[in-house]
Parts: C-alpha cells; structure tokens; sequence
C-alpha cells in the first residue's frame, strides 16, 4: 500500500470520527435536552404535590379545629342540660319540702311523729344543700330578680318596698333561679 492509500484511509477515518463526534455529540445534546426536560416535569410534579400537601395539611387543621369547636360546644351543652334537668327535678320536689315545712310548724300531739317528720325534713334539707341548692334570701330586701311580690301589704316596722311577709320560699341553683320566692311587700 502506498503512502497516499493510507492518507486516503486515515482521510476516510477521520471523517469517519469526526462523524461519529457529530453524532456522539448529538446524542450528548439529546440527553441533555431530555434530562432537562425530565428535570423540568420532575420540579413540575414535585411542586404540585407539594400544593397537594400542603391543601391537605390545611384541611387537616380545619378538621382538627371543627372537631375541637364541637367537643366544646357539646361539652357546654351538656353541662347546661345537665343543670337544667336537675333544677327541675329538685323544682318537682320542693311541695313535697314545703309541705314537710308547713307539718313541722303546726302543733302535734305526738312528740314522736313530729320528730319523724323534722328528721325527714332534714334529710330533704341536706341533700337539696349537697345538690348546691341554696334558699333565697329575703331579708335583705325586695329584688325583683329573685323575688315575686303577689301583694302589697301594711306592715309596721317595715319600709316601703321590703319583704313584709314570704307565702312561699324560693330556691336556686348556683345562679339559675330554680323557684322565685313568693313574697308580699310593705307599702
């Protein structure tokens, strides 16, 4: 072979290489292109779970937050109503107190009967103090709040608008006014 035989080939072979660069090169650019655009989707989906995490953390805080209101509010309700049922319940029992009462005052010819009947009343007494159940007060004047005047009465001694006599006493409890004291006023 002769000398320009072997420039021709290492011609041909470096068009050859050269050829193969190109298209080494270009294939290099395909893939940096398709990372890149792999790259693109991949920071693309990733924003949008990110959006999805945190819309779900937000709606998990608002059903913390709901779920929170409502215990609240159903605790509040119960204690109300539990308060509410036992006001009435020692409302349906207070004749029963006031009538013992009206026993205990009357005169009674055997000492042992009256004495059952204030240890009943006693007993009743007790459990309404153990409730929480309080008496009104009457002696420290008319209140319209926890007081109801039915009449207005002459009464020596006493001032224009204070208590002049109770017809029937009046219960609460804590603050919720369980029965108003029946009450006549000095005019």
């Amino acid at each position: 072979m002769s000398n320009k035989d072997n420039h021709t080939k290492n011609d041909n072979e470096i068009v050859e290489e050269k050829e193969d660069v190109k298209k080494d090169n270009s294939q290099n650019e395909r893939a940096e292109n398709t990372a890149e655009d792999t790259n693109d989707v991949l920071n693309q989906e990733i924003s949008k779970k990110e959006q999805e995490i945190e819309s779900l953390n937000d709606r998990l805080l608002r059903t913390v937050a709901e779920y929170d209101n409502y215990r609240k509010r159903t605790s509040k309700q119960l204690i109300e109503k539990e308060s509410e049922v036992t006001a009435k319940t020692i409302g349906e029992f207070l004749p029963v107190v006031d009538n013992l009462e009206r026993a205990c005052e009357n005169a009674c010819s055997d000492e042992k009967y009256k004495e059952g009947i204030d240890m009943i009343l006693s007993g009743f007494k007790e459990i309404l103090s153990k409730l929480g159940v309080e008496e009104i007060d009457t002696e420290q004047g008319f209140d319209p709040n926890l007081h109801q005047a039915v009449q207005q009465i002459e009464a020596e001694g006493k001032q224009s608008g204070e208590i002049a006599a109770v017809f029937q006493k009046g219960y609460k409890l804590g603050e919720k006014i369980i029965r108003f004291s029946v009450v006549a006023v000095a005019k």
